[in-house]
């Protein structure tokens, strides 16, 4: 059967767009709902905090798992089983009736995500290899729509229709998203047995590039670290940089959604870039633009100056994203590509975990500027050890 890859590609975007946008759309108001369902006031903030980042962690932890799963039963499985299973487990957040049982559900949500991995893994494993970072690059801009519309979408959503109706439409959408991958998407794929399937440490003597690959999880970590870092204090540093301005959450709303629109713009034509000269390559240059965008960040004196490094910093995002995928989908056994992206999503998570709790403690300790000079430390960090790791391909000038 022939595959019609872009077909593919097209079908997998809007399944990333609306699992990306049902992580995020809770942020604006999960705190007033976790107030509704009865919660002391004293213990509002501790069950918002865990609400929002239990889901990030379960997906960290179980994200594996399905990746081993899917290099044995398949990529299109086990994203119509993602699409399929956060259709319930979303949609039964309308009737949680309290917070306990609303974090018991936030956490199986987390357990049963995996759509965009495996999409990831999927499109990777399909698209010609000339134009692998391009398509990657266009797929990852689906999951930064989603995670930058989420949030503005859920706050319509809970403004129009109440706050347990957002979770039903979400889930009615999802629901949406399962049909369409099980008619449209299309895969050839050959079953493994388990017995047959390469264990980790035979598909890790396959790797040819192995500190490379370790050093991209850890650039995923970071990237993930730096977007989500700055977000417990983003309206408290923009309150103290306009003067206690009355539009501090308009101001802070469009901040954090401008970076995703460079990055949405950016992404498909570094991709595409990358092809031509090496993803390596771009890498490179997407970290040390925001390192250099990070920096300035800590002595900004307006929300304006803010907000335009941020959307620079989008840039570099847009660099990142489809550089490390296609790197890892290059790197990657055909046997194994599921399991690799898997643990790419790990640390993907785990940065989404690490990177408020760094932004809150450092914010606590040494002030808000304090965050993004931590922030590009990290960053620093990791253009190091991309050096170290890509000093072969930069002296000999090739390419994975």
């Amino acid at each position: 059967m022939k595959i019609n890859w872009r077909r593919n590609l097209f079908v997998s975007w809007i399944g990333c767009f609306f699992t990306g946008a049902s992580f995020s759309l809770v942020m604006p108001f999960i705190p007033v709902y976790v107030e509704q369902l009865g919660t002391p006031k004293s213990q509002v903030e501790l069950f918002a905090g865990l609400a929002i980042s239990t889901n990030a962690f379960a997906a960290a932890i179980f994200s594996p798992i399905w990746g081993n799963l899917a290099d044995r039963k398949g990529r299109k499985l086990m994203m119509v089983r993602a699409a399929a299973g956060m259709t319930v487990t979303m949609g039964s957040l309308a009737f949680v009736p309290n917070v306990y049982w609303l974090l018991i559900m936030r956490f199986l949500t987390g357990v049963l995500a995996g759509y965009i991995p495996n999409a990831t893994a999927m499109i990777a494993s399909q698209a010609p290899r000339e134009k692998s970072g391009w398509a990657l690059g266009t797929l990852s801009t689906g999951t930064v729509a989603g995670n930058l519309i989420g949030p503005t979408i859920g706050g319509l959503l809970a403004q129009w229709f109440g706050l347990r109706n957002v979770f039903i439409i979400t889930g009615a959408i999802l629901l949406l998203c399962t049909i369409l991958t099980v008619f449209l998407v299309k895969e050839n794929f050959q079953p493994v047995e388990k017995k047959d399937m390469l264990s980790m440490k035979q598909l890790g003597n396959k790797i040819d590039h192995m500190s490379i690959l370790v050093g991209l999880f850890i650039s995923s970590l970071i990237l993930q670290l730096g977007a989500t870092s700055i977000s417990p204090i983003l309206a408290l540093y923009i309150r103290q940089l306009s003067g206690n301005s009355a539009n501090t959450l308009l101001i802070s709303g469009f901040i954090v959604s401008i970076v995703g629109v460079s990055a949405m713009i950016s992404s498909p034509l570094l991709g595409k870039l990358g092809d031509r000269i090496g993803n390596h390559i771009i890498l490179l240059g997407g970290l040390i633009f925001a390192f250099l965008c990070f920096v300035p960040m800590a002595f900004v004196k307006t929300p304006f100056q803010l907000g335009f490094l941020r959307f620079m910093l989008g840039f570099s995002t847009g660099a990142l994203m489809p550089s490390i995928n296609t790197l890892i989908g290059k790197i990657s056994p055909p046997e194994g590509v599921s399991r690799i992206y898997s643990y790419n999503q790990m640390f993907n998570n785990f940065g989404q975990v690490l990177g408020p709790m760094l932004g809150s403690s450092v914010a606590h300790t040494l002030g808000y500027p304090a965050v993004f000079l931590a922030t590009s430390a990290c960053v620093f960090g990791n253009i190091v050890l991309s050096f170290f790791n890509f000093r072969g391909l930069l002296k000999t000038k090739t390419r994975i």
